[in-house]
């Protein structure tokens, strides 16, 4: 009798478990410290004792904008100097379904620190009218690989521009740096904005939308910037450049405002979200990761969303920066010895924030940590640079996911590519973050469930010693390991 009553319940467990299977297909996607590079994985190594994460599809929480990177001069210039094959394997790789499919994308308005020298597209001083506007300085590199990117795409691609700065005759300081907008060319300024988006739609590229500009607290004066209060940029957009847009009929183009790093969010939300009036053209708060090497800043985007929770927050711009890049050494990018702009000089009382870290795992903690905090969009910077982290005019090197040698023609797809694929690749525009229960505090987990109905979970493991888990979902449970510094993306389709 009692063999009969365990035969009865193996034939229903399997019975369960057959069903469940047929439902869901479960696929493991992994990049790790080991060598793993998007790798699909199959061998899991499991542990008797596994912690678990479940899927909590009643909680719902922010809509999915997109992930991707920005355009800039100094990445359009180095494909133009590499051989045709290798231009068009990049922008595969960024671009098409069986790449990373980036779908939030940024470039900038005028020049940049990522530009080979200073340039405006209104040189001509006191043009107030903008009669001499003009983008042909993009039309070289920059306006071609947007398109050959659009070629590329078959999803297609958000795209939002960045001013920063004026041109130096609107300033006060008359400079390319620093300085603030003259009052009297807010109207110029605005007008700026309207005949950027008819200039590019006349190359064939549609605008998304705009920040207002780029870091407004300023960069320390060492490159291109223009400097806004909270309270100039919010009357700028209130009674310039939203009824400027809406006048032209682009009121459908997205304003986001602020542009900087999370700590200084607060006292920006507080004055663009201060009533209807202040609020009425800003779409959303574009923010950077640049105040720390380890802190993703939670209390800040939860302020920030729950000012505004209908609006936008989109990570607009982050990047290894102050490193000259390391050259076909993955094992570097998962190594605590990267150092930031804030580790020499930062305040002794602020020092803390900027310790040395592993590149690959700061991107990893913090994508996972913005989608589990109300961010919709992350948007790394720069596409392409070379092995001495430029070219730009102000010798500011930084790190791309993708390294390339024009004097080799060579390419080098470092393990941050391979990361920011884990995102891009498998959440979609149009996902919504769900809730997870995670019993392992040490694993940083999200997920999203697609517009297709797929879900990705993405699983982040920092430590050293392999973790092993029971994923578990509305129709079953799979146990699953995963390596040390590693990230995981689980493919959920039916």
């Amino acid at each position: 009798m009692k063999f009969k009553v365990y035969f009865s319940l193996i034939i229903l467990i399997t019975t369960s478990a057959c069903m469940n299977s047929s439902k869901e297909t479960i696929t493991v996607f992994e990049t790790s410290q080991s060598g793993h590079q998007l790798t699909e994985r199959a061998d899991f190594q499991l542990e008797a004792n596994p912690s678990s994460i479940k899927l909590n599809f009643d909680q719902k929480f922010q809509t999915i904008s997109g992930f991707g990177g920005a355009f800039t001069e100094a990445s359009a210039y180095l494909l133009n100097q590499i051989s045709p094959e290798n231009r068009t394997a990049i922008l595969e790789a960024y671009f098409s379904r069986k790449g990373a499919n980036y779908s939030l994308t940024r470039t900038h308005m005028n020049s940049c620190d990522f530009s080979l020298s200073n340039y405006s597209y209104t040189p001509v001083a006191g043009d107030k009218n903008l009669e001499h506007f003009s983008v042909d300085e993009d039309k070289q590199d920059l306006i071609p690989m947007i398109k050959d990117a659009l070629a590329t795409t078959e999803d297609g691609f958000r795209l939002f521009a960045s001013p920063w700065t004026a041109a130096p005759w609107m300033k006060d300081n008359n400079d390319w740096v620093g300085g603030k907008l003259l009052p009297e060319y807010y109207d110029t300024w605005a007008l700026f904005f309207s005949k950027y988006v008819d200039a590019y739609n006349a190359e064939g590229i549609d605008i998304w939308g705009f920040t207002v500009e780029n870091e407004p607290h300023g960069n320390g004066n060492n490159w291109e910037s223009m400097h806004f209060s909270p309270e100039e940029m919010t009357d700028f957009v209130q009674n310039f450049l939203g009824p400027q847009l809406e006048a032209d009929g682009k009121g459908d183009l997205v304003i986001l405002g602020y542009d900087q790093n999370r700590e200084g969010i607060k006292e920006w939300v507080d004055v663009m979200y201060k009533d209807e009036a202040s609020s009425k053209y800003y779409d959303g708060t574009a923010i950077h990761w640049y105040e720390s090497t380890y802190d993703y800043f939670p209390e800040a985007l939860q302020y920030a969303h729950k000012k505004a929770p209908n609006k936008f927050l989109i990570q607009t711009e982050a990047c290894v920066d102050s490193e000259v890049p390391a050259w076909k050494d993955d094992s570097w990018y998962w190594k605590k010895e990267a150092t930031d702009w804030g580790y020499d000089w930062r305040e002794d009382e602020k020092k803390y924030l900027h310790p040395k870290y592993a590149p690959a795992n700061r991107y990893a903690r913090d994508i996972i940590g913005c989608l589990n905090n109300w961010v919709d969009g992350w948007v790394d910077w720069n596409m392409v640079l070379d092995r001495q982290g430029g070219p730009n005019w102000f010798e500011n090197w930084c790190v791309a996911p993708i390294i390339v040698d024009p004097q080799a023609d060579e390419v080098y797809y470092t393990p941050l590519y391979y990361i920011m694929a884990h995102f891009s690749k498998y959440i979609r525009p149009g996902a919504e973050v769900i809730g997870v229960d995670s019993s392992d505090k040490d694993l940083m987990v999200t997920a999203a469930k697609n517009p297709d109905g797929s879900v990705a979970v993405v699983v982040f493991n920092e430590g050293m010693e392999q973790k092993s888990f029971e994923l578990k979902t509305s129709a079953s449970t799979k146990q699953i390991s995963i390596n040390p510094q590693a990230i995981q993306t689980i493919l959920i389709t039916n």
